[in-house]
């Protein structure tokens, strides 16, 4: 039996007690903000501190979207005001950081977009593994004049490489199920009928497992793989510093004349829309 922690809009589920899901229903665009920064971090809490979990599936409830970019609405103080976490990085920053460390093992179960907050969420994941026909990946902030802060810089390259994290950045354009497993952005790209029974048997087979050998395998590869909380830091400093520059304001802007943070095409295709803004308007 299942024990349900309904943490408002990002809901936890113990399937067992060495198997959890976190599920993002913020619908409806999944668009994280800071009104869920205390929703994940709680969970990342329980993730560190409770001895029997062993590995936790995060995936979504809202048709089309795993996770997107983080809320452009919200207002600069609501960002700020979260102490530094317990990494010294800011809280979302923090927050994966501390889930790559975590001796449970994270899978993202990426079925529509993993834009932006969603896609530095999956690789903070130790695995992904993606939806063939549905899954969008994206780190999209080039293309609006910013520069992405949750983590994707330090660790896109140790898992695709330098060329091909350089092509998804600066790019910034959508990723599919099929091209992302090509460069290794995810596990595997798999049919989206069998993406649920094939993440959930995973799950289950890892959480069968001793606990300790586990997480000493787990700690001895991220030794080899993992940045260091240095490496990220700058990360979201560069992001809060492109988010006032006139450039990302005025690109920003003209998205949100277009549909930005609404439901349509321009969230739907943001790799599209974002690579037409410089012919649209004269702005550099």
């Amino acid at each position: 039996m299942s024990d349900a922690h309904n943490d408002g809009q990002i809901r936890l589920v113990r399937i067992s007690n060495a198997y959890w899901r976190v599920t993002f229903d913020i619908p409806p665009l999944n668009i994280f903000g800071p009104a869920n920064i205390p929703q994940l971090e709680e969970i990342v809490g329980l993730l560190e501190s409770d001895e029997r979990v062993k590995v936790v599936v995060f995936d979504s409830a809202v048709e089309g979207f795993f996770l997107t970019h983080y809320d452009f609405l919200a207002k600069p103080e609501e960002s700020a005001k979260f102490p530094v976490g317990r990494t010294g990085l800011q809280a979302l920053p923090d927050m994966l950081a501390r889930l790559s460390r975590t001796s449970v093992v994270s899978i993202a179960s990426i079925r529509g977009r993993a834009t932006g907050v969603g896609s530095e969420l999956a690789l903070a994941c130790d695995m992904r593994f993606a939806s063939r026909e549905k899954a969008i990946l994206s780190q999209w902030e080039v293309g609006a004049a910013l520069v992405p802060g949750g983590g994707p810089m330090t660790r896109l390259p140790r898992l695709i490489g330098r060329g091909r994290a350089l092509e998804v950045l600066l790019g910034a354009d959508d990723i599919s199920g099929d091209l992302a497993e090509l460069y290794g952005y995810v596990n595997r790209s798999i049919s989206d009928s069998e993406l649920d029974n094939f993440v959930d048997a995973s799950a289950r087979r890892i959480a069968s497992f001793d606990r300790r050998a586990i997480a000493e395998t787990k700690h001895l590869v991220d030794l080899n793989s993992l940045p260091s909380d240095a490496e990220i830091v700058p990360e979201w400093d560069a992001f809060i510093a492109s988010l006032g520059r006139p450039a990302a304001q005025a690109r920003l802007r003209l998205l949100f004349e277009q549909g930005f943070h609404k439901p349509g095409d321009v969230e739907n295709r943001l790799g599209y829309h974002v690579g037409t803004l410089g012919s649209t308007m004269d702005i550099s």
